[in-house]
């Protein structure tokens, strides 16, 4: 059974630092990029972040690129997303993803997803 549990969100204020977690199951998690989407309620699900395949090639939106840091532990099957200097904007409900041996345009060809993790930025 594929499982992708997202942890690490929470409550925090703007101008300080959280760590998502993504923990990988059920599939061959070497073989597929892995990425990060948000969501806010009554908006589109959002592109944050990926990474290629053995983790040497991060990608990032225009939006988090020098504040957010995405990596990947193939041994221990998890993704990372480092979010530092926060902003309210970042409010959202972040979704870990997989994609089989592609990066994502768009949201499109999503093989995997995870229930999501809360994470709320104050001001």
């Amino acid at each position: 059974q594929v499982q992708l549990q997202e942890s690490g969100g929470g409550l925090v204020q703007a101008g300080t630092s959280l760590r998502l977690t993504c923990a990988a199951s059920g599939f061959n998690f070497n073989s597929h990029f892995m990425g990060w989407f948000r969501q806010v309620p009554g908006k589109e699900r959002e592109y944050v972040a990926s990474i290629s395949l053995g983790g040497g090639i991060p990608y990032y939106a225009d939006s988090v690129k020098g504040r957010f840091t995405i990596s990947r532990d193939n041994r221990k099957n998890t993704v990372y997303l480092q979010m530092d200097n926060l902003e309210p904007e970042d409010t959202a409900v972040y979704y870990c993803a997989a994609k089989y041996a592609a990066n994502w345009d768009g949201d499109q060809g999503t093989d995997y997803w995870g229930q999501g993790t809360q994470v709320t930025v104050s001001s």
